[in-house]
């Protein structure tokens, strides 16, 4: 299991590069476009009435905002490579697990590739933090507002 401190975040380098994308997305593309629109809306007259203006101006700060999350989240990540634990659960690690005599299988997954309809869970999630840097074999207990549920790891690839 990996040791991190309380600030810094593991990401996948198809995550790593998911965010980045963003950012120069937000940054060279969604800007203009915005600053686009609020010269088209300066031209139509009075701003104190023009609702063009005022909502190309709140998109304006979204999108700022963003930029800055995003520059801040990427200051503090690890990128790791997926699935490098052989045979210990860790980010890019597939889970096979029996829960309450159901078998399920997830895939765990950095913070913005979170897809529960694919089964890919975050490795800060519940389930996911009690699951990594275990093996084949273990049982974790994992605290659910449903209460403590067991689950038993079955296979990890």
């Amino acid at each position: 299991m990996r040791n991190t401190n309380s600030d810094e975040q593991l990401i996948t380098q198809e995550g790593f590069d998911q965010l980045k994308a963003e950012l120069h997305n937000l940054k060279n593309v969604r800007r203009h476009e915005i600053a686009e629109r609020i010269e088209r809306a300066k031209e139509l007259g009075d701003l104190s009435e023009n609702a063009e203006y005022a909502e190309a101006k709140e998109e304006q700060a979204f999108n700022e905002g963003r930029i800055i999350d995003i520059e801040d989240t990427l200051k503090k990540l690890t990128v790791v490579t997926a699935g490098e634990g052989g045979g210990v659960i860790d980010l890019g690690s597939k889970a096979t697990v029996s829960v309450n005599g159901t078998q399920k299988e997830f895939t765990l997954v950095s913070f913005n590739q979170v897809d529960p309809g694919q089964n890919k869970i975050s490795n800060e999630s519940p389930i996911g933090d009690a699951l990594m840097g275990h093996t084949a074999g273990d049982e974790v207990s994992v605290n659910l507002p449903s209460g403590k549920v067991i689950y038993k790891i079955l296979k990890v690839a």
